[in-house]
């Protein structure tokens, strides 16, 4: 026995040695601090490739924090992180209640991470389910907390986060959903868009699961008001307006009837007189307006421009004891 427990402290030594040196390693989180930095990830398209992705000033769909309305920034954060303002990199009480939910359902059905932790996953990070890879990340999380401002943070979020197929960032998916620039989304479409966050591919898939997308934005737009973010009027305005996903249906009904063609080609299938790699005659051909990526000279009314600490103001005055 006390051999087996002598090898165990050696194993534990050199895995936190080990770990050490990881994070000695990890790139420094300071230049981020710049604006005008550009970081290149990889991204992973819905067939399982990857492909690379430039965070920043250098990406044509790249959106600064001024161009963002303040009700999608509000927007993501009651929904997958209301703590923000106040913590400091990692949610302790969120982790505990992850712990005990994943204890209860005996897996790993539930995570804790804070949009810190998100950001510094997606700009430096593998996707490996690793206790080293969360070591990491909560690391690289408390640095940016220290060198980063929340604002600055939310920006670094809202540009990277996944909304469709090869479809990152608010500047992308604002465009590929509604057709239109950032700072002229609806409180609605803000808050459609948020609803996506958990499972754009399938859970919260707009074409597969309308529905529940509807349903988790009305939970949103309910958070917006309470919140004060949002007047009751603009509450019920919001809840009226149904999202025009039409632009939406094209494409997946292309990208399915495109899937559809190529595994269907065969010798056997084939009609007569048509070229290898050519849809066959009876398999239509959609086609659809290229999106509009003029932006507007002008935010909407709701969009903001923080100030260097980065908090997004509230359309309207929160509520007493809310968050500023």
């Amino acid at each position: 026995m006390k051999k087996y427990l002598l090898w165990g402290a050696l194993a534990l030594v050199v895995y936190l040695a080990y770990v050490a040196v990881s994070l000695y390693l990890l790139p420094p989180v300071a230049e981020l601090k710049n604006r005008k930095t550009n970081v290149t990830i990889q991204v992973k398209d819905w067939q399982g490739d990857y492909h690379p992705f430039v965070v920043g000033p250098a990406n044509r769909n790249w959106t600064p924090s001024a161009s963002i309305p303040s009700e999608m920034k509000w927007a993501v954060i009651l929904a997958e992180d209301a703590s923000f303002y106040k913590h400091e990199g990692i949610d302790v009480k969120a982790i505990k209640n992850a712990i005990k939910y994943d204890l209860e359902k005996k897996s790993l059905a539930r995570g804790a991470s804070t949009i810190t932790q998100q950001v510094a996953k997606n700009l430096y990070l593998s996707r490996e389910k690793t206790l080293t890879r969360k070591v990491k990340e909560v690391y690289l999380a408390k640095r940016m907390e220290q060198e980063l401002s929340k604002g600055r943070i939310i920006e670094l979020y809202l540009n990277v986060i996944e909304l469709g197929p090869m479809v990152y960032g608010i500047g992308h998916g604002s465009r590929y959903y509604f057709g239109k620039h950032p700072s002229a989304l609806t409180p609605r479409e803000c808050a459609f868009l948020a609803a996506m966050l958990p499972g754009p591919r399938v859970a919260y898939n707009p074409y597969k699961n309308l529905d529940r997308v509807l349903q988790r934005s009305n939970m949103i737009l309910r958070l917006l008001a309470n919140k004060g973010v949002l007047s009751q009027g603009e509450y019920q305005a919001a809840l009226a307006e149904m999202p025009n996903v039409g632009r939406l249906q094209k494409k997946v009904d292309q990208s399915i009837q495109q899937a559809a063609v190529l595994n269907n080609l065969s010798s056997a299938r084939i009609a007569p007189g048509t070229a290898p790699g050519e849809a066959p005659a009876e398999a239509p051909a959609p086609a659809e307006n290229a999106a509009p990526t003029t932006s507007p000279s002008e935010s909407p009314k709701g969009s903001e421009t923080p100030a260097a600490g980065g908090a997004p103001t509230p359309a309207t005055p929160p509520p007493t004891g809310a968050n500023p």
